[in-house]
């Protein structure tokens, strides 16, 4: 697939890049061990409390954090860097030079910058999701194990969907740092299970800004408790939403009027 060549040339780039300032990988990994313990240190005060948080129990719970931080690692690795890439080209009128390639317009902007120490987030999720589906013991078997992989994909898909639709909204607007700031602020409440939340809340976190698709549902789908409703539920909206981002970015690129207007 073209899209995975180039994410493979750029993540290339990517890494030599930042080899040269190799400090970063210490300072990365100490980031993301810190923020890993700050979340895991709340999950044991609250269960130093009680045995269950709502419906949830701790190794459930560490593995919806793990999911977090996969998420989180896919986001900052590649989707964000090449987000703020793509907003800063419209701004200046040299995204011109991304238009008059051979490849689609929106697969090379949406890979066009890779931050390879961000993998250290995916491996911190990686790892907690081992420990916690151990930990589990037989509660994971082929049909849960697919359902988490299928409902990560969509969970995936509904993240990259809403980011390229706020990046796109640069075409009209100079700037839109603070609405991706909202995206940020919302997304921190997922590492906590959708499902404790008020009703305002939940809503907020599944219609509005759908972050429970992204971490909550692969999460229940580890832990037994997906129901068939809301896996196709999650598929479907992943459809939905990438068909209508690519509507968006679209409709979005003919406002463009490049460095020679």
């Amino acid at each position: 697939m073209a899209w995975l060549r180039l994410f493979a040339v750029f993540t290339r780039i990517g890494a030599l890049n930042e080899l040269a300032y190799r400090v970063n990988f210490a300072v990365q990994a100490l980031e993301s061990v810190v923020a890993a313990s700050t979340v895991l240190g709340a999950v044991a005060v609250v269960f130093s409390q009680t045995d269950r948080l709502g419906d949830w129990q701790v190794w459930e719970l560490v593995a919806l954090i793990g999911v977090y931080f996969l998420v989180l690692g896919m986001i900052n690795l590649v989707l964000a860097p090449s987000m703020a890439k793509f907003m800063e080209d419209v701004q200046q009128g040299t995204l011109d030079f991304t238009l008059t390639k051979p490849e689609d317009a929106q697969v090379l902007v949406s890979v066009s910058q890779v931050q390879v120490w961000k993998v250290i987030d995916i491996l911190v999720g990686v790892g907690l999701l081992a420990v916690a589906i151990h930990r589990l013991g037989d509660t994971l078997g082929v049909l849960e194990a697919s359902a988490f992989v299928v409902t990560l994909l969509a969970g995936a898909a509904i993240v990259y969907s809403l980011w390229i639709m706020l990046a796109t909204l640069t075409f009209w607007f100079i700037r839109i740092e603070n609405i991706l700031m909202v995206f940020w602020n919302v997304y921190i409440a997922g590492r906590w299970p959708v499902t404790i939340y008020p009703g305002w809340l939940r809503l907020l976190l599944t219609v509005v800004v759908p972050i429970a698709f992204a971490v909550t549902v692969p999460a229940e789908a580890i832990s037994g408790r997906l129901s068939a409703l809301t896996l196709l539920s999650s598929v479907g909206l992943a459809v939905v939403m990438l068909i209508v981002s690519r509507w968006f970015w679209r409709f979005g690129l003919k406002r463009y009027s490049g460095a020679s207007a």
